[in-house]
């Protein structure tokens, strides 16, 4: 033991001996270290983004949505003998309904839930406070799709569903803004012209703009829950020709959208059944709307599989660029502790003529490597924490530093040492003491 402390003392003065050739050969190991902490890190926040959308959005998830901004009429051509066209027939579609919801569920197997769903952007009033939120007919499954669950309140019952009762569960922004010092539970609120109930409160949750624009993920916290049924008998439907729609077409108004819902969520029990219910399920809308494509599917899982494989593959090229600049550093170790061996002849030569053997003289510099090593691997860790958090402050972009991440790259770092500092040391120890000690 004393031997080994005794090459170990000699190494760690050997290299405080030379300190700033010891720091520039550590620094392609702080370097790397740091790099690939930064780099897991982002690889790491990236999939824990994706599991919160995934679980923001639902599991096998299937969203039907209608295309707005597309003629939802259709005409058929006739050529005559003289090389006219002629409209023959003109097809009409209803655009997404309630009863498309019915149809799926009825035809397509292995569904677990559907959710039909219609927003209304809406003016709110209680107790004389006014405000803008959304106002949602949905169903319970709805909660359930998107893992939506209940600060204190009820869910909607059955009687509440099928008679349109008038009832509501909001988001806990609107109870921040109406009911700020009162339980809201069992108090009325007002969207626009329509009287409800409230009867329940719903967790806090937040929805990045990204899933909103791309996953069709709905804003949950300023939003005020109806029965479908509710909505569409007492506040507004679409898809019917009233009075109020006539004289808002007079005053030109009306909006082209006549849909009567605006999102469709089929769930499905198994994740395989995805891609062929969306085809099954698409064929079905396409014979229903008379062979007008005004609608539009996606799938937010694959969605999010294939963006987490793209990030995937980004971060094991990233990865790997930043797992050079460790192999950089070793070479550096290698070739500075090559150097050092022929600045040291003579010193070897006399340690091994005092009686050292060649298992000291191994050690001793295979530690110095090491210590180089394991303390650019420190300073890279530390440097590697802050660049993450820089990253994250000034992208946006989520970063979490792991310990596994920090135990692999310090780790790498000392293998790195050991590895790269061998071949010095045994070209050290296998120098003859009587040559070392002439060595000038």
């Amino acid at each position: 033991m004393k031997r080994h402390l005794y090459n170990l003392n000699s190494a760690v003065e050997a290299v405080f001996t030379n300190k700033f050739r010891s720091m520039l050969t550590a620094l392609g190991i702080i370097f790397g270290v740091a790099a690939v902490i930064a780099m897991m890190a982002i690889g790491t926040g990236a999939q824990q983004e994706i599991l919160e959308q995934i679980k923001m959005v639902g599991v096998n998830n299937i969203v039907i949505t209608p295309k707005i901004t597309e003629n939802i009429t259709s005409k058929e051509k006739e050529t005559t003998d003289e090389g006219t066209e002629t409209d023959i027939k003109k097809k009409f579609s209803p655009g997404l309904t309630l009863a498309d919801a019915e149809n799926i569920k009825n035809t397509v197997p292995g569904i677990e839930r559907i959710s039909p769903e219609l927003v209304y952007n809406t003016q709110i009033i209680t107790a004389g406070t006014r405000g803008n939120g959304k106002f949602s007919g949905v169903e319970p499954d709805f909660f359930h799709v998107y893992n939506l669950e209940l600060f204190e309140g009820e869910m909607f019952s059955e009687w509440q569903l099928t008679n349109g009762a008038p009832v509501c569960i909001i988001g806990p922004e609107i109870r921040a803004r109406f009911f700020k010092l009162e339980n809201p539970i069992g108090k009325k609120i007002k969207c626009d012209n329509v009287w409800l109930e409230v009867i329940g409160v719903t967790k806090s949750r937040s929805v990045s703009k990204s899933a909103t624009e791309s996953l069709g993920v709905s804003e949950f916290n300023n939003t005020v829950f109806a029965p479908i049924k509710t909505v569409l008998l007492r506040y507004r439907d679409r898809s019917l020709i009233t009075r109020t729609l006539m004289n808002q077409q007079n005053r030109e108004e009306v909006s082209d959208n006549t849909n009567q819902l605006d999102k469709l969520i089929v769930q499905m029990t198994d994740s395989e059944q995805l891609a062929s219910s969306a085809d099954i399920i698409r064929r079905i809308l396409l014979r229903r709307h008379l062979g007008i494509d005004d609608f539009g599917i996606i799938i937010p899982e694959l969605l999010l599989k294939q963006q987490q494989r793209t990030k995937d593959i980004f971060n094991i090229v990233l990865g790997a660029i930043a797992s050079i600049s460790l192999i950089v550093g070793g070479i550096g170790i290698m070739n500075i502790m090559l150097a050092s061996v022929m600045e040291r002849i003579s010193e070897i030569g006399l340690r091994k003529a005092i009686g050292a053997r060649r298992s000291d003289i191994i050690f001793q510099f295979v530690a110095e490597a090491t210590i180089i090593s394991v303390t650019g691997g420190f300073i890279g860790t530390v440097l590697g924490v802050v660049l993450a958090h820089i990253i994250m402050t000034t992208t946006g972009i989520l970063t979490v530093v792991s310990l596994y991440s920090i135990l692999i790259s310090f780790g790498v770092a000392a293998s790195v040492g050991i590895v790269f500092g061998l071949m010095p040391a045994r070209k050290a120890a296998l120098q003859d003491p009587v040559t070392s000690l002439r060595h000038e």
